[in-house]
């Protein structure tokens, strides 16, 4: 089977890993499974691609009970680490009228954590693709760990979730230099572009200038109920969104993601990997929770009414 990014693989033989935060994210009515490696580790597999978690927990109440929930969501926990100095993340998350978030993130967590072994190097290094995303690197021992897994990574996907104070531009720059495919919203798209030195107005000018400073040949911008912008080799894809009930945005952009990366590991069709992913982000923000079941057969059925 040939795509965009794997060659000749069945989706169940692809290898993917995911690197970031495992937490607890804690609404007014509970706490659910959260962090946005695992939230695309959990669309990938879902979807039937072999996507494994790298990331650490407490040895804490909350950390055995985060990894029994992983486990009870079919993903193997072999590569999280249990840190017995560390405590468990957790996050505030506070939903507006609308259904968007805004998060309160503990500092200085197991996540943040992350050593780097012999495993984990081969485990990276033999597999297909290396998912990362920006809040893990607000540390040092886990921006270290990153690094060295970036350097032995065939395939590097960077997840850009800017959550203040949690970032700085410098780090982030030199994360997308290593990257392989960028994705980010189109605020973060701005912030970063702008403070790259950028001169441009336009969301494509913007994309076209972070293309070339970090000589990236696939990019994509989020634009909330606005759709997508996908760029690969200079082309753009555009999807101009779905229209929904918005309940919670929580994960929406993570199940984007995972459905995206699905897709160009499963088709040679662009436009139709960028509708796909909108409709997943679309189905998660009408729900609550970041990752409910969706079917392939109803992505497809949202994207093509009957």
């Amino acid at each position: 089977m040939n795509s965009l990014f794997i060659k000749n693989k069945a989706p169940s033989d692809i290898s993917i890993n995911c690197f970031g935060e495992v937490l607890w994210d804690c609404f007014p009515d509970g706490k659910r499974l959260g962090g946005a490696p695992l939230n695309v580790c959990l669309r990938l597999n879902s979807l039937g691609i072999n996507a494994q978690m790298i990331s650490a927990v407490g040895d804490d109440e909350l950390g055995h009970e985060l990894l029994d929930e992983i486990k009870a969501r079919n993903i193997k926990t072999n590569f999280i680490e249990i840190n017995a100095d560390k405590k468990t993340s957790t996050v505030e998350v506070t939903l507006d009228k609308r259904g968007s978030a805004t998060y309160e993130i503990v500092s200085d967590t197991a996540w943040d954590n992350i050593a780097l072994t012999p495993a984990l190097l081969e485990q990276v290094q033999s597999s297909d693709i290396f998912v990362y995303g920006s809040l893990v690197g607000r540390q040092q021992v886990s921006l270290d760990t990153l690094k060295q897994l970036i350097d032995v990574a065939k395939f590097k996907i960077f997840d850009v979730n800017l959550r203040k104070p949690h970032y700085d531009i410098e780090t982030l720059v030199t994360l997308m230099k290593n990257a392989d495919f960028i994705k980010l919203n189109d605020d973060e798209l701005y912030e970063i572009a702008h403070a790259m030195g950028s001169k441009f107005n336009s969301l494509e000018q913007n994309l076209e200038f972070i293309a070339e400073q970090t000589n990236t040949q696939y990019l994509c911008i989020t634009k909330g109920r606005h759709g997508a912008l996908l760029k690969i080799n200079g082309t753009n894809y555009y999807n101009s969104g779905f229209l929904i009930n918005v309940v919670d945005t929580v994960g929406a952009g993570d199940s984007f993601l995972g459905s995206l990366i699905y897709q160009l590991c499963t088709t040679t069709d662009a436009q139709y990997a960028v509708d796909f992913a909108c409709a997943v982000g679309a189905m998660v923000a009408e729900q609550h929770g970041a990752t409910p079941e969706l079917s392939i057969e109803a992505i497809e059925a949202f994207i093509n009414p009957v």
